[in-house]
């Protein structure tokens, strides 16, 4: 086995630049993550292709990421809208990006974007095997390889694989209120009982892990039966997959590729912290990467608050990255203000588990926006604002509407002691001081 992959690299002892980066940014020493990164709890998604990159490191010991969704469909989007998502989303603070094009022009659409992105980019390489032909039914196990060799090539650092979800576990999904709602979760169901066969990327996994290993592509095990509602939440088939992925992060980490794992995209609150533990005790400490996950489902139009309520959660208990809904989600395809909502709460969300679990200067942030409040400095606030742009906003917003009832002509940039709020007279802040 070369050493390639970071993690083969790091059982040498090695400290990889890459390493050395991902130290700097957690506030560690380069010894404690190279430990992490050589026992599998820690990943660095980093091709060797993707020239680009600023690498990051995901792990439950590290500050929380995110990841954003971006991508076109069959029936919308195009490769200038993807650059504007993946701009906006870099802009807001996505850590990861990933490109779930299912549409026309995958190829150079995912190359332009490994191409402007410093974060790691991901895909789920099924979509685009899809693309390729007229019918699931007739998905090889050589168009699969080839399609993950070839997005491998263009420094795609890291791929879902639903090598997880199994012939044995159909019957489990057929007994749910919406089976299977992971998109490559219901194309692999059927073409299994299409063709007779076991899952393909189980049988090819050592195929998939050689490729993995030769460009160091961190393998995402996707969660096929991940629950689509709350009624399916920490059901028989949900943790029956993750037993099987518990075993492939075993293969993984044997053969030298970086393994992380995906979680659940529907769990009521009090199901939570089970799930975190379970997963983190099933799949050896791999790296946790989850889907909201989203508590109710009765609020279309707002699941980037009902995700990032059970993210933070999530987060708090273990998970290590989590990915990002939109208000969109359930709906359409997402655009760029979508992403731009979603990333914000997820941001929001990521942030307070990192204070809650006292990660190295989390709160410095929140601190000095509070004292640029007490003192009513306007521009720090904003500058220390999560979406600087929206509290500008909305600041104006409340100076327009002042200006139109007094007939001043107060800017964005006057130092009032007072938010039209309380307004000048019953400013809790400005009073408190004369105490």
């Amino acid at each position: 086995m070369k050493n390639i992959t970071q993690i083969t690299r790091a059982r040498a002892g090695e400290i990889t630049p890459e390493i050395l980066k991902v130290a700097e940014k957690e506030k560690r020493t380069p010894e404690s993550i190279r430990a992490e990164v050589a026992a599998g709890t820690v990943v660095i998604p980093a091709n060797i292709n993707h020239k680009s990159l600023e690498p990051i490191g995901i792990g439950k010991t590290l500050f929380t990421k995110i990841n954003a969704n971006i991508g076109n469909s069959t029936l919308s989007s195009c490769p200038k809208m993807e650059l504007e998502k993946l701009h906006t989303a870099l802009k807001y603070g996505a850590d990861t990006v990933m490109d779930l094009s299912t549409g026309s022009n995958i190829t150079n659409i995912r190359q332009t974007i490994v191409n402007n992105s410093p974060a790691p980019i991901g895909t789920v390489p099924v979509y685009e095997a899809l693309s390729r032909i007229k019918s699931a039914d007739q998905l090889t196990d050589e168009l699969i390889l080839q399609v993950i060799r070839e997005q491998a090539e263009q420094g795609v650092d890291y791929m879902t694989i639903h090598a997880g979800l199994l012939r044995e576990h159909i019957p489990m999904a057929k007994e749910r209120m919406l089976r299977i709602v992971s998109r490559g979760g219901s194309i692999l169901a059927k073409w299994m009982q299409v063709n007779n066969r076991e899952n393909l990327f189980y049988e090819n996994f050592d195929k998939i892990l050689e490729i993995c290993q030769q460009y160091d592509v961190t393998l995402s095990l996707g969660d096929g039966l991940r629950p689509g509602c709350l009624a399916d939440a920490s059901d028989e088939a949900q943790f029956a997959e993750l037993k099987v992925l518990g075993g492939l992060v075993s293969r993984c980490r044997a053969a030298g590729v970086q393994a992380m794992v995906e979680g659940p995209g529907h769990v009521p609150l009090d199901q939570i912290e089970m799930n975190m533990k379970m997963e983190d005790e099933i799949c050896q400490g791999a790296p946790f990467y989850i889907l909201g996950p989203v508590v109710i489902d009765c609020a279309p139009g707002y699941d980037h608050i009902t995700s990032a309520i059970g993210a933070t959660l999530g987060a708090y208990y273990g998970a290590a990255m989590l990915c990002y809904v939109t208000p969109k989600e359930h709906l359409g395809l997402p655009n760029a203000e979508d992403v731009r909502n979603g990333v914000i709460a997820y941001k929001i969300a990521a942030h307070a588990a990192d204070v809650a679990l006292k990660r190295p200067d989390a709160r410095k942030r929140d601190d000095e926006i509070s004292k640029a409040r007490a003192a009513f400095d306007w521009q720090k606030q904003f500058e220390l604002a999560l979406d600087p742009d929206r509290a500008r906003e909305f600041r104006q917003q409340a100076l327009d509407e002042r200006n139109a009832q007094t007939g001043e002509h107060a800017s964005i940039n006057d130092k009032d002691h007072f938010c039209t709020m309380c307004g000048p007279d019953f400013c809790s802040m400005r009073i408190s001081r004369e105490l």
